[in-house]
């Protein structure tokens, strides 16, 4: 397919004057764009604002993140998800503390050595703190290219994409790898959009897009559909007791691993049975009134639960368990939001 003539004068100069002004672009060390980019991963820009600048407050530097407690990494990352992210964060971080003296290497290689750290990552720490002339081909960038070449080829399939790399480096100006890359994400976040209509009439390249020409736009980029999730069925039981709620830790690996969650178990049983599960481990409880179902998706699996709010004494608890207050709730334990339907229950003073 014939390389379309240059985009990058039109787009730098759009950029220049609609980028939106971000903190990590305000001050863009190599230790803020690795963060905020693996923030970015699966979290809109809006939400991730809050929780970047309180991790920024919290963990100014890449040893700060080595030496974090677990429990004070795992409540910073909160609500964002994908817990196995802020954890590779941290391994990271203690690599780059032994092998490179606290900092970031300036290699592309050595970036992606690093545990988390992909291709797109690398090529955006890459580009954007060391200016090196790498490409960042995010799910934007793979949008507006098929776009501009009315190119109806998978984007999930790994051929399709490195082919779009190849077209993102052609067009790529040696001097200014990192505002390229940042205005082709920003182009496909504020004008070539997913899921609808693109905004064309607001687009600096509508004159070179190809898909547009042929009025395709609307039906690009083509992608594979998912493998379907699996469901999976959870009995969760909400124990409140005068010390507080009853939390159970997740184990060290798999999902949600060493996170906090309500005590549940995971297939779909009834009350007596779980009662008497509970009791087991020397936690008598007396039945209260049935939970509202909910669902939760993760990338590979569906959670479907259903289950009881419960009363019990303050009994002593084994390992793993724990009572845990509003404050503890608050400050102390991370609840992943695959609960985010019982956390206004789990929030009432106890």
């Amino acid at each position: 397919m014939p390389t379309l003539s240059p985009i990058a004068p039109d787009l730098l100069a759009w950029f220049s004057k609609n980028a939106r002004t971000l903190p990590f672009r305000q001050d863009p060390t190599p230790y803020h764009i690795w963060v905020s980019e693996i923030m970015l991963q699966q979290t809109r820009v809006a939400a991730a604002l809050e929780y970047y600048d309180r991790w920024m407050k919290a963990l100014p530097t890449i040893r700060d993140l080595a030496e974090c407690d677990e429990e004070k990494l795992h409540k910073l990352w909160e609500g964002l998800g994908y817990y196995s992210r802020v954890r590779n964060l941290q391994k990271a971080a203690r690599i780059v503390c032994e092998e490179y003296g606290g900092q970031l290497p300036a290699d592309h290689k050595k970036l992606l050595a690093l545990p988390g750290i992909g291709d797109y990552t690398a090529g955006a720490i890459g580009s954007i703190a060391f200016h090196l002339p790498v490409p960042a081909v995010d799910g934007n960038v793979l949008r507006v290219f098929s776009r501009l070449y009315n190119d109806d080829r998978d984007i999930a399939d790994p051929k399709t994409k490195k082919a779009y790399t190849q077209w993102v480096m052609e067009h790529q100006p040696p001097d200014a790898p990192g505002p390229y890359n940042e205005a082709l994400m920003e182009l496909g976040a504020l004008v070539c959009l997913p899921n609808g209509e693109p905004l064309c009439d607001l687009c600096p390249l509508a004159h070179l897009c190809r898909a547009r020409q042929a009025g395709t736009q609307n039906t690009l980029p083509v992608k594979k559909a998912a493998k379907a999730r699996r469901v999976q069925p959870i009995t969760v039981l909400l124990v409140k007791s005068q010390a507080g709620w009853l939390l159970q830790r997740r184990p060290d690996s798999g999902l949600l691993a060493g996170l906090w969650q309500p005590a549940l178990f995971e297939e779909s049983i009834p009350w007596a049975e779980a009662a008497a599960r509970l009791e087991a481990l020397g936690i008598p409880v007396r039945q209260g009134s049935a939970l509202k179902p909910a669902k939760h998706i993760f990338s590979h699996i569906e959670w479907r639960m259903n289950g009881w709010q419960a009363e019990a004494d303050a009994c002593p608890l084994p390992p793993g368990y724990v009572w845990a207050d509003r404050a503890a709730l608050t400050q102390q334990y991370t609840l992943p939001g695959a609960f985010k339907a019982y956390r206004p229950l789990l929030e009432e003073t106890v």
